[in-house]
């Protein structure tokens, strides 16, 4: 492997293993779990709880249409797909903490993608509450797109501040 294939490597191996992580403890929270079972993990914080989503994020268009919600994410998803890898594609290879969040954030895309195709809803089981506010449940997908998300705003922000210090360092003369 040459050192140009190298980032490629990286960045498709963090993609798949965020795809095989994701879709691991999904079987696995389908196999051992009864639909709406609630394992408590950490009492009143925490617990392991089997649901299916066939909604959007926090269950948004849940009540549409089965095949308004296939087309519809069908869709949004090959789209948002074909923006990741643009971007990815774009972004210098000097840039690896944006190629790393892009790629965590496609292999989120990709994960629930796929229980989409296979199931016409997503797996989720991550359930954090305190007493009887429930945050929404969600996967390890979710939670790949979510710091992908974070740590890309997190990294442009810099990046902003560091360009415009030192532009203003240039600019500012004796």
């Amino acid at each position: 492997m040459n050192g140009s294939s190298l980032p490629h490597f990286f960045l498709a191996s963090l993609t798949g293993a965020v795809i095989a992580l994701d879709q691991v403890t999904k079987l696995r929270i389908m196999q051992t779990m009864r639909l709406h079972e609630s394992i408590p993990v950490i009492p009143n914080f925490f617990s392991v709880t089997y649901i299916r989503n066939p909604g959007a994020a926090f269950g948004l268009l849940a009540g549409s249409s089965q095949t308004f919600r296939m087309f519809f994410f069908g869709a949004t998803s090959l789209l948002a797909l074909a923006l990741l890898g643009t971007i990815l594609l774009r972004m210098s290879e000097r840039d690896r903490m944006g190629r790393y969040s892009v790629a965590g954030i496609l292999g989120g895309a990709i994960g629930n993608m796929i229980d989409r195709i296979k199931y016409g809803e997503v797996i989720d089981f991550l359930d954090f509450y305190i007493n009887d506010y429930h945050w929404p449940a969600f996967n390890v997908a979710d939670s790949a797109i979510t710091i992908g998300v974070i740590c890309l705003i997190i990294h442009f922000a810099l990046e902003k501040k560091e360009d415009s210090s030192s532009s203003e360092g240039r600019s500012s003369g004796p």
